[in-house]
């Protein structure tokens, strides 16, 4: 009678294995079909806004091309003059831009997170110091600027 119980226990932790087995495939395949669906509509939504960018270039071309007509219309010269202005005005927007993007990968580099190296410092000189280590300096709570200005 005990070996009876003990196979039915073993059937009964056998067949839990099994439907605990079968379980972890569906979610694997679960997991999948969404995964799936979900880069299938990502990759939808970027070439329907590829598309919409490619539109809006072609519309700014044209109105940029309007403009300049309408510049050389309301000086009473040659279109080439409104031409002239535009394309100035296009490339002091592009310096200026140029600009600003200079500064602000100057300010980020090197992209070290220093912070998080002072940490791990902090951790490996508490784990390899007989007492536990102290912060140098007063803690602060770091707010969004004091990060940029580290």
């Amino acid at each position: 009678m005990p070996d009876q119980g003990k196979s039915e226990l073993l059937t009964a932790i056998d067949q839990v294995g099994d439907r605990a087995k079968d379980l972890v495939k569906e979610e694997i395949a679960l997991a999948k079909a969404e995964l799936t669906e979900k880069a299938m509509s990502l990759a939808r939504g970027a070439a329907i806004g590829a598309a919409a960018g490619v539109f809006v270039l072609a519309g700014l071309i044209y109105f940029l091309h309007f403009l300049a007509l309408l510049i050389a219309d309301v000086l009473g010269a040659n279109p080439w003059l409104g031409y002239l202005i535009v394309a100035g005005v296009l490339f002091l927007l592009a310096g200026i831009a140029g600009f600003a993007a200079a500064r602000a990968f100057k300010k980020g580099a090197p992209p070290t997170p220093q912070m998080a190296i002072e940490e791990a410092q902090l951790i490996r000189s508490t784990l390899t110091a007989p007492h536990p280590a102290t912060p140098s300096g007063a803690v602060t709570t770091t707010t969004p600027t004091n990060v940029e200005t580290r």
